[in-house]
């Protein structure tokens, strides 16, 4: 693209200088969506190589039913790709909470999955282990099919726009979700918890998940570069923070409500995840349950703890490695299995496993 600044009376120096700046801006953001194309889950890229940075975009815009309207868009900042390679890492990192997320949910709701919704967002991945229609009353089926299609729209929009990765091979078995609430009161259950049983257990078990990808979008926000990159992560975002709340809601007010066919409390065992969380994360308390000391309420003065978040009020953070740690439900991020028994894919999940026998 050639450049041509005609000398003109009127013009200082400083003036053509800055209109010189002003038009450079221009060209990085015309050129950029011209590298190299993302969708290819086995490149493998560097971060920190300065070479070839712009990766490419198929859909810079995700609010364009008025693109007419110049208001109704920010402007595109100067000097700043819209997507960087380290994004493109983060963000298809997430995607293997995202399946999680939308094979759980869907199946939960609908007795399908999505093999059978978008089976193109699979791009080949197996499908999830165990997985089954959950018993479910009216209001907690309309919930988790609503969840379900959000999460179709979630890879939708990540697969666009950093590329895909495929499915990894998932656990959704009763049995896996048994072994997790039987390290969080530590002994076995009996009979083993089933998070299929019921409309209740079934929230239970979707207080496991959901908040993993809210932590890791935090945790990942500091990272990310590009604006485009920024503009679907703070979408992605507020979803995966707005379904964390409605469970918990949910969850808050049965909170006094034994769980059948056991002792425990609705309070009880969202306290006992959240300890578990934290244990096999390794980096201190980022998880609470839906009740908590005073001392740890907002403000010190509550035990409310519908929204869980630090002592100023904001959403913990979590970085890939402490989400492994958990999800692998191992402690250990080189060690997988839990919900993903052959690990999770992508560079980050699999540079953790790459020395591994």
């Amino acid at each position: 693209m050639t450049i041509i600044i005609s000398k003109s009376p009127s013009l200082s120096p400083s003036q053509m200088l800055i209109i010189i700046i002003i038009l450079l801006g221009v060209v990085s953001t015309v050129h950029s969506g011209m590298g190299t194309n993302p969708n290819d889950p086995n490149k493998y890229l560097d971060p920190y190589d300065p070479s070839g940075d712009d990766l490419g975009l198929y859909d810079p815009f995700y609010d364009n039913n008025n693109s007419n309207n110049p208001t109704c868009q920010s402007p595109i900042p100067p000097f700043v790709l819209p997507i960087y390679k380290i994004d493109t890492m983060l963000l298809q990192f997430a995607q293997n909470i995202e399946h999680l997320e939308a094979d759980y949910f869907l199946w939960g709701a609908l007795g399908c999955g999505l093999d059978d919704i978008a089976p193109q967002l699979t791009l080949g991945g197996p499908p999830p282990i165990g997985v089954r229609k959950a018993n479910l009353d009216n209001l907690t089926e309309s919930i988790i099919k609503e969840f379900g299609y959000e999460e179709v729209g979630h890879l939708r929009a990540l697969k666009t726009t950093v590329g895909g990765i495929p499915r990894p091979l998932m656990d959704l078995s009763p049995e896996n979700f048994a072994s997790i609430v039987n390290q969080a009161f530590e002994h076995d259950l009996k009979p083993p918890f089933d998070p299929y049983r019921d409309s209740l257990s079934y929230m239970l078990a979707s207080y496991i998940i959901p908040y993993m990808g809210l932590n890791g979008y935090v945790g990942a926000n500091p990272q990310i570069r590009g604006y485009v990159s920024k503009r679907l992560l703070a979408g992605l975002l507020g979803v995966e923070a707005g379904q964390d709340a409605v469970i918990r809601m949910y969850l808050y007010e049965r909170r006094k409500k034994i769980v059948h066919p056991y002792k425990f409390t609705v309070e009880e065992f969202t306290k006992r995840i959240s300890i578990l969380r934290n244990k096999l994360g390794m980096c201190g308390i980022k998880d609470e349950g839906i009740v908590v000391p005073p001392e740890l309420g907002p403000e010190g003065r509550t035990c409310t703890n519908v929204l869980s978040s630090n002592r100023d009020s904001l959403s913990y953070a979590r970085t890939p490695a402490e989400i492994l740690r958990v999800l692998y439900e191992s402690g250990n991020e080189h060690t997988p299995g839990g919900f993903y028994p052959k690990g999770a894919n992508g560079q980050i999940a699999r540079m953790y496993l790459k020395d591994q026998p």
